[in-house]
């Protein structure tokens, strides 16, 4: 120590010192300009952030529609409750009777029914719904395309297997709708212009007032005693959506019984427009089924992976291979490997997973069971598919 001096013993950066002071060179400057600039940076963590930054949008890229679904009770809210009407049904009891367990009267003649459907390719679900309304149905309408939602060249599949529907021929009125084809367009923009021409369908067909109008879904299938219910009893509200129980491949996984978008009609001529909506709060409950990518075959279900509204699932062709597909219907995953639609996180974590197995066969469409042999594949216990 120096006399009468002070000692400091604390250490400089000598290299920021040199570079940063007034005597630097301009050479030591320019070498060491990103060394001074970086003085009191963790450089851990910034390489970790170099890294992780890449990473992160990677996994965002990936998960982006997981990471959304699972956020979404943050940004919607659930929608407005339905009125759900109690359903009381057994088949010993009289009409009149159970008109009156639901607060309705009884006619003295039952209303005339009409189903009508948009038909892409589901031949044996189809057979199934039919058979399970004829006994109650006056006229089926149904409407095909040679054009997927999407956009894509399809062939007129009901066209060509008709023969399969001789029960319901005298019965059928039946119309086609030219594909637009317009590139990029909003698949919900087709789908809509096809509803449209269900309606003129209808015309055609002479529904009338006061007529009973099915709106659904090929796979949504009201059970056949619920159209009766209606069709016979008065005082039935104008609109009724119908609560299904939600099954996804088969009759095996049973998912809930939230699909309601299925409804009944009290025509009105130049008020009543075919929908896929929610059109009213009243809801009858456990009216059906409806039974969502149950297919025969592998190539049906990429088919209605790249032809129907939600296309933009499909994130990558990885989804689309036929192993991975066979494999997600045997487990009762999701085809898309989504999270499930819920607006609680309570309700999208009870949810999350497969499906568990269900190996009730009771109280499912008729025509299915007495004909179990030929839709094996849609009962308990029977996951594999064929590749056709």
């Amino acid at each position: 120590m120096p006399d009468g001096g002070y000692y400091n013993s604390k250490k400089t950066d000598d290299i920021c010192e040199d570079v940063c002071g007034e005597q630097t060179s301009r050479a030591a400057l320019s070498m060491s300009r990103l060394r001074c600039a970086l003085r009191g940076f963790d450089l851990k963590a910034l390489l970790l952030l170099l890294v992780g930054v890449p990473i992160l949008i990677f996994i965002i890229y990936v998960h982006g529609q997981k990471i959304t679904y699972f956020l979404r009770p943050l940004w919607e809210s659930p929608p407005k409750p339905f009125n759900t009407i109690p359903h009381y049904y057994h088949e010993n009891v009289s009409m009149e009777n159970l008109c009156k367990l639901h607060g309705w009267g009884v006619r003295e003649t039952p209303r005339r029914v009409f189903d009508a459907v948009l038909f892409s390719n589901e031949l044996d679900i189809l057979e199934i719904r039919w058979h399970e309304l004829s006994p109650y149905v006056s006229e089926f309408i149904l409407l095909e395309s040679n054009s997927t939602f999407t956009g894509l060249k399809k062939p007129l599949v009901f066209a060509k297997n008709r023969h399969q529907f001789k029960f319901a021929e005298s019965r059928l009125t039946y119309g086609t709708f030219g594909g637009r084809f317009v590139k990029g367009e909003n698949p919900f923009v087709e789908e809509s212009y096809q509803r449209v021409a269900l309606d003129q369908l209808l015309k055609v067909a002479g529904i009338t007032d006061d007529d009973l109008l099915i709106m659904s879904d090929v796979d949504e299938i009201p059970s056949g005693h619920t159209i009766n219910l209606l069709r016979w009893c008065d005082d039935i509200p104008e609109k009724l959506h119908l609560q299904l129980r939600n099954y996804l491949y088969s009759f095996e996984f049973y998912l809930d019984d939230k699909s309601w978008r299925a409804s009944v009609h009290r025509y009105r001529a130049g008020k009543t427009r075919y929908a896929h909506f929610r059109t009213t709060d009243d809801l009858l409950a456990d009216s059906g089924w409806h039974c969502s990518f149950c297919f025969r075959h592998i190539s049906e279900f990429t088919f209605k992976m790249m032809a129907y509204s939600h296309v933009d699932r499909v994130r990558s062709p990885y989804y689309l291979n036929p192993s991975r597909i066979q494999d997600v219907i045997c487990r009762g995953a999701d085809l898309f490997d989504m999270l499930p639609e819920e607006y609680t996180f309570q309700e999208i974590i009870a949810k999350l997973g497969p499906i568990p197995s269900s190996y009730s066969a009771v109280h499912l469409p008729g025509h299915l069971l007495q004909n179990a042999d030929e839709y094996r594949y849609l009962l308990p216990g029977n996951c594999k598919r064929e590749r056709g």
